[in-house]
């Protein structure tokens, strides 16, 4: 979680972390005592506190609420609740969201000249509904080379899958410049989700290098992959034939997620939801809960 305070204020902004080892270029970094009352560890004169987990309650003082993922229906949701998109939004009851934005300047340049010759899956293989293994089949059926980033050829944690095919070569996690370099030399993204991607940032880094979209309709895809940046479908013969016979252009899909999905237009957001906030204003009238099945969504072979 963080605190803000009003440019116009002397306070500075302020981290409190419930990891150690956390650190802030630009704040001091408080712990977060779990035996403690959360009131009783917010630093004086704070104007704004932003946490990035559910507390399980609403407060007195002004905060605010980023759901990351498709909610718990266990515990309540607190009113200053904020999505990641506009579905992600509608799913729990709730009109209040706000893009996941990224500091362009830390992925450099796109090469728009360089060779492409596979197109990739990004995301936690080991998780079932990332659906590593549709990817995989749209892979074969378009006889297509695929690179997986963020899994391994055998799988034992979660489901057991052993790939045979060596049209389809796996990186493991990767991270840093390996991460871009990968990137900056495939033609799409395959992401066959089988739930409701609360936004997907695979989507968007996936974009800006050029890279068009083919997906599933679920969570936040239709939102974030518009038809000049993609095709949707969850059939693995019709994203084949997508991949086969539709054109898209690289540097339209990189402008797309510039535009939209930076850190300034994050920024931004967050600080509309703020001033709200601060004025006493609480952005749910009810606590949002989440409508509707989150995952196990239809996917054909």
């Amino acid at each position: 979680m963080g605190s803000w305070s009003r440019p116009d204020r002397s306070r500075a902004s302020c981290q409190l972390s419930r990891k150690k080892g956390s650190h802030c270029d630009f704040a001091p970094v408080y712990f977060y005592d779990k035996e403690k009352p959360i009131e009783m560890q917010i630093p004086h004169g704070t104007d704004i506190v932003h946490f990035q987990s559910n507390p399980g309650k609403n407060f007195e003082f002004p905060y605010l609420v980023t759901e990351h993922s498709n909610h718990d229906l266990k515990h309540p949701m607190s009113l200053n609740t904020v999505f990641l998109t506009r579905d992600h939004a509608n799913r729990h009851g709730s009109e209040e969201y706000v893009y996941n934005g990224l500091d362009w300047r830390q992925y450099g340049s796109v090469d728009f000249n360089k060779k492409r010759k596979y197109y990739h899956f990004l995301g936690k293989a080991a998780r079932q509904d990332k659906n590593v293994k549709g990817a995989i089949d749209v892979a074969l059926t378009a006889n297509i080379k695929l690179s997986v980033l963020g899994g391994y050829r055998l799988n034992v944690s979660r489901h057991w899958r052993f790939t045979w095919s060596r049209s389809v070569k796996f990186h493991g996690m990767v991270g840093g410049n390996r991460k871009l370099d990968l990137l900056n030399g495939s033609l799409g993204l395959i992401f066959p989700v089988t739930w409701h991607e609360p936004f997907g940032l695979a989507i968007t880094e996936s974009l800006y290098f050029g890279c068009p979209v083919f997906g599933t309709p679920y969570g936040s895809l239709p939102e974030l992959v518009p038809d000049q940046c993609g095709y949707l479908s969850n059939k693995a013969s019709e994203l084949a034939s997508a991949i086969s016979e539709k054109k898209f252009d690289a540097r339209e899909c990189h402008d797309f997620a510039f535009k939209n999905f930076g850190l300034d237009q994050m920024v931004r957001g967050y600080l509309e939801k703020y001033e709200r906030v601060i004025d006493g204003e609480k952005l749910n009238s009810i606590p949002p809960a989440l409508k509707g099945e989150r995952n196990n969504l239809p996917w054909h072979v």
